[in-house]
């Protein structure tokens, strides 16, 4: 209860950091919930093996410390005299994850991430007591949905929080907590205090293409060796299969697949706002080696997720009305295969449910989990438990839900769930606000520009970005527990609402 009650603290604080303007009061609030994280996460753990042996060795507990908190100091200082820095960080770190004991189970934590967050909050903090935070008046005020999206990003995080009184597996739900939503939030208000011009979009453009690129290389060496660095349930899974699956610098092929989606995503942006000129061609050669790279990974939600970010490109570029002809054929197409095709082709469930990974299983399962409690589900945390449980056996192979939605519907019921569709609504909403005077597939004319609000190529970037996630998120999870989904909207949402100091015009 004690711990429910700290993370129901620090959950606040980062709603404040969400909702506040920049001051001295939103960089304490930032400072209070990440230091609260290593806090939370010492008091679950307290007699876990790596605790356990950093406690009976005070000195390597002082040195970790030590390092942690000058790689912090510099950080600090790094950005806190260069700007641009926070989210060129924040990109480099996104791809890196160290493999560490927690809980008795492998866990793949973003300490880099963590340290450059640690850094970007001390360096608020110096800027707010030195009276250097930017304005934070809009050209224009966010209308409609749009207006929602910060508060129901705080209102998603402390629900979260608030369900660790009940949760069957509290001590998952913390860790989902601290480990991703609250310095993830962190993050987002951080990059909400970054000035964005075009030179720095451009900077941003580079360091991922780049990071791409190297992800890339190290992806093309493992297929070609067939040896990866690591992931032993990814290593035995490619002795069995005929194709051998990749996963880069990542531990997860699929993970590594979203990332890859989106850089595409990112790059294929700018060429389709670019000039044509020597640019645009190598922009086209990198989209080419990262779309090989690809398909390495043989992630199928990954490439489903592309084909959703490059379709939104296409319906703000050319023609969103031809898009949705397309989209609404598709949809016909299906309902009269599963119509008249029905008694032609038999459908084997197991089959599927095998091509799948037991994923058609874990749908089942989570809807029955819904069914038994549609308020407020079984807590943060809480499906592999409660899936074993109530549905599958302690045996059963796979437990962790694949699908978002299914996730929150069976963890938080039907609040939760509510929230969840508003949040996406909202998003949606605030990333494409005021794009009908700036694309042409809305009917604007070509080169058009609003001095109000960012570049449309940025703009449209973030969005289709945006909408890359989600769809892979369907398929995949992973919506709010990862850091390229809060880094899309913070961007997406100050170029849609910049303000007077952050204007990228």
């Amino acid at each position: 209860m004690i711990e429910a009650l700290a993370a129901l603290f620090a959950a606040g604080a980062l709603a404040v950091a969400i909702l506040d303007q920049p001051s001295m009061r939103r960089s304490v609030a930032m400072a209070v919930a990440g230091v609260m994280v290593p806090v939370l996460i010492a008091g679950d753990q307290w007699h876990s093996g790596p605790i356990t042996e950093l406690r009976n060795s005070p000195g390597m507990l002082a040195l970790a410390i030590i390092c942690a908190l000058a790689a912090v100091v510099l950080i600090a200082w790094v950005i806190d005299r260069w700007p641009v820095m926070l989210p060129v960080l924040v990109l480099v770190a996104l791809p890196f994850r160290i493999p560490l004991n927690v809980g008795g189970e492998d866990a793949n934590l973003l300490i880099p991430l963590y340290l450059v967050m640690g850094g970007g909050v001390l360096a608020s903090l110096i800027r707010a007591r030195r009276g250097d935070l930017l304005e934070a008046t809009p050209l224009v005020s966010p209308t409609g949905p749009a207006r929602w999206l910060k508060p129901l990003l705080a209102v998603a995080v402390v629900i979260y929080a608030l369900g660790l009184f009940y949760s069957d597996d509290r001590s998952t739900g913390l860790q989902n907590l601290c480990f991703f939503l609250i310095p993830f939030g962190v993050i987002f208000s951080l990059i909400a205090e970054v000035e964005w011009t075009k030179e720095r979009l451009r900077i941003l453009l580079g360091v991922l293409v780049g990071l791409a690129l190297v992800c890339a290389l190290v992806g093309f060496v493992e297929y070609a060796t067939r040896d990866l660095l690591w992931n032993q349930v990814v290593i035995r899974s490619n002795d069995f299969h005929v194709y051998f699956r990749v996963n880069s610098l990542f531990w997860d092929p699929n993970v590594y697949g979203r990332y890859l989606a989106l850089a595409i995503t990112m790059v294929a942006a700018a060429l389709l706002w670019a000039r044509p000129n020597r640019d645009s061609v190598l922009l086209a050669l990198v989209s080419g080696v990262l779309w090989l790279a690809l398909m390495t990974t043989y992630s199928q939600s990954s490439f489903i997720a592309l084909i959703a970010g490059l379709g939104t490109l296409i319906a703000l570029r050319w023609s969103l009305k031809w898009v949705l002809t397309g989209l609404a054929a598709l949809a016909v197409g299906v309902v009269l295969f599963g119509t008249f095709a029905g008694g032609l082709v038999k459908l084997d469930l197991g089959a599927i449910n095998k091509q799948t990974s037991g994923r058609a299983n874990l749908v089942e399962g989570g809807f029955d989990l819904f069914e038994a409690r549609p308020v407020y589900g079984y807590g943060p945390g809480s499906f592999s438990v409660a899936f074993k449980r109530e549905v599958a056996g302690p045996n059963a192979p796979v437990t962790e839900s694949h699908t978002e939605p299914i996730t929150v519907a069976a963890e938080q019921g039907l609040i939760g769930l509510a929230v969840y569709l508003a949040l996406i609504v909202s998003v949606l909403a605030a990333l494409a606000a005021g794009m009908r005077k700036v694309m042409p597939g809305l009917g604007a004319a070509p080169r058009s520009y609003d001095p109000e609000r960012g570049p449309p190529a940025a703009r449209a970037a973030m969005l289709a970005g945006f909408v890359a996630v989600l769809v892979h998120t369907l398929t995949y999870a992973g919506f709010l527990d990862d850091p390229v989904t809060w880094v899309l909207i913070a961007i997406g949402y100050s170029l849609a609402f910049p303000c007077r100091a952050t204007s990228a015009a």
